[in-house]
């Protein structure tokens, strides 16, 4: 929780709106927010007004949305985003990557700029591929240059949209998250899709760092980039402790009493499959926690194995 002399003046009803409501990230931190007494609402491509909370459409594409929704606002989190690791990295997929993060940030910038909305604070979405995707010794920190690969320049490009927000005087934090560890719809649970044939399967050589987050402290850290005053600018969402892909492996296949498959998954088959993509899996380095520990944040998952223990076993 949020020191007290760093919260904003937050009180019970103040009103969230989220783009990428309906994601993974989205799902889980709209039930903290509930939970912490926020109003919530959701911008979608379909609008549904049935639940508890109501879902508006937009359309950035088209530049299509109703100001009216932004009036009372006082946070936006912006997570919209096309899927990364969905589809294989065709030219018109990456376009598609690439502007549905930072087309969209621009037109809500727009949106919130020609209609005077008063927003106490801007928080978006990121991720650690702003490094780029790369195995060194390195441990990467936030004053670090991004990547002039196409992760990298997919986060710049995200984050300058952000940024537009932070120009106007706007308190902006642009949080950059590691993988993500969730049970049901997340990269840990397609790591997992092998143990159902009893086996654990390793990819590449398994020397590549694996920075990773709890979806709980994930949550958090937007929680508290909400409530904090004082947090701006951005933010490593990753856990304090550096793995190796063949070290996540070998948790993962203890934790759920299976076996790791000899040999691994060679470099050249996955890049065959997965094409430009593969580099998600095949690369990876380590990625400094320090600055959200020093803004007050405590991690409640900071050891791989605590974090898969609840995840997997409950």
């Amino acid at each position: 929780m949020v020191e007290a002399q760093t919260r904003e003046n937050v009180s019970a009803g103040s009103s969230v709106l989220l783009t990428g409501g309906s994601g993974l990230i989205g799902r889980y931190l709209t039930t903290a927010l509930l939970s912490e007494g926020y109003r919530v609402t959701h911008l979608s491509r379909n609008a549904d007004h049935s639940g508890k909370v109501k879902v508006f459409s937009w359309n950035p594409e088209e530049r299509k949305i109703n100001p009216e929704i932004f009036e009372g606002v006082d946070y936006l989190v912006h997570l919209a985003g096309a899927n990364i690791g969905q589809k294989r990295w065709t030219t018109a997929r990456k376009e598609e990557i690439v502007n549905s993060r930072s087309t969209s940030a621009g037109f809500l910038h727009k949106i919130i700029t020609e209609n005077k909305i008063n927003l106490k604070a801007f928080i978006s979405a990121s991720a650690t591929g702003y490094y780029g995707s790369v195995t060194s010794d390195k441990i990467f920190e936030e004053d670090d240059l991004p990547s002039e690969d196409f992760l990298g320049t997919t986060c710049r490009s995200w984050e300058e949209g952000a940024d537009l927000f932070a120009k106007k005087g706007i308190r902006t934090v642009k949080i950059r998250t590691s993988v993500v560890l969730e049970k049901n719809d997340s990269a840990l649970s397609k790591l997992m899709e092998s143990a159902r044939f009893g086996i654990v399967v390793r990819l590449g050589n398994g020397k590549q760092y694996f920075p990773w987050i709890h979806i709980t402290d994930l949550c958090n850290i937007y929680l508290k980039a909400i409530m904090d005053k004082n947090m701006y600018g951005a933010f490593n969402a990753t856990a304090p402790e550096h793995i190796t892909h063949n070290d996540f492996v070998r948790t993962m296949a203890r934790i759920m009493n299976k076996p790791v498959f000899l040999p691994p998954v060679p470099a050249w088959i996955l890049r065959a499959v997965m094409g430009e993509m593969s580099d998600i899996v095949l690369k990876g380095s380590r990625i400094s926690s320090e600055k959200i520990i020093k803004s007050g944040y405590n991690f409640r998952y900071n050891k791989l194995d605590e974090a898969l223990k609840n995840i997997i076993t409950g």
